[in-house]
């Protein structure tokens, strides 16, 4: 898939107070909850490739790679499973397997119908995220759980299909702190639409600091990115083989992940 252009990200104020959007605010969450129930579905029928980068930004900077393969089991949990070795010339840090697995831990976030309960939204307009038109809701969880890491921030809506097509937040609890040194707290995900009528998530993105012995800091980005999507053989679900989406409806944003 050829990068597309990026677009101006304009900020959302905190409290915001834009007019109301032509479909009634419940209608639209309603409507992508449903969105969100069949891109779910989809997307735990398939096994793909998923690659985690972390790249110290900075000069001299490096770069960790690491690929594997992401598949449901028989019991229903999702599986992330190393296919070649790791790859390193960082300069600063040190990454290793056991930091990609709590990586690859965090919540692939679904907004389902089951879900919605859980939160308030506030509507904060609309903004357009390449060729997408969106409507843009503020999410945060009703009650912090202790079993559950909830969403807090933003999902951009796309005003054709009435699916998530970004979000933008972090993933919080009622217990403090992960237990894990991973500086990444912010996560910007992108989605991907198959067959012109899913959204899955396929792109996830964070950059934040770690301090150094010096006093300086350095600045880290993580990008988890999923590819060569295939239908489980282990599947019981049927669901049609993705491809790319035709013209009419192009992917959300994302940046393209670096060479080499």
């Amino acid at each position: 898939m050829a990068p597309p252009p990026k677009f101006e990200v304009k900020r959302i104020p905190t409290v915001p107070h834009p007019g109301p959007p032509p479909i009634p605010e419940q209608e639209i969450i309603r409507r992508f909850g449903a969105n969100e129930d069949a891109a779910k579905k989809v997307y735990d029928t398939y096994t793909f490739t998923e690659t985690i980068r972390v790249e110290e930004l900075g000069s001299p900077g490096g770069k960790f790679t690491a690929t594997g393969e992401q598949y449901t089991r028989a019991d229903g949990q999702r599986v992330w499973r190393v296919s070649k070795p790791p790859e390193s010339n960082l300069r600063s840090t040190n990454y290793t397997l056991e930091d990609v697995r709590t990586i690859v831990s965090l919540p692939v976030f679904f907004l389902t119908s089951d879900e919605i309960a859980k939160y308030d939204f506030l509507y904060a307009g609309q903004q357009k995220l390449d060729e997408l038109n969106t409507y843009v809701f503020q999410v945060k969880p009703k009650l912090l759980s202790r079993a559950q890491r909830l969403f807090q921030g933003v999902v951009f809506v796309d005003d054709h299909d009435l699916a998530i097509v970004e979000t933008y937040g972090q993933f919080v609890s009622e217990l403090i702190g992960t237990g894990t040194r991973l500086p990444f707290s912010l996560f910007e995900t992108y989605c991907e639409n198959f067959q012109d009528k899913y959204w899955p998530p396929t792109y996830t993105t964070s950059d934040d600091y770690v301090d150094q012995p010096n006093a300086d800091q350095l600045h880290l980005r993580m990008v988890i990115h999923a590819t060569d999507f295939k239908l489980s053989t282990s599947s019981t679900i049927a669901a049609p083989a993705p491809t790319s989406a035709p013209a009419t409806r192009p992917a959300a944003n994302h940046p393209p992940p670096s060479s080499n």
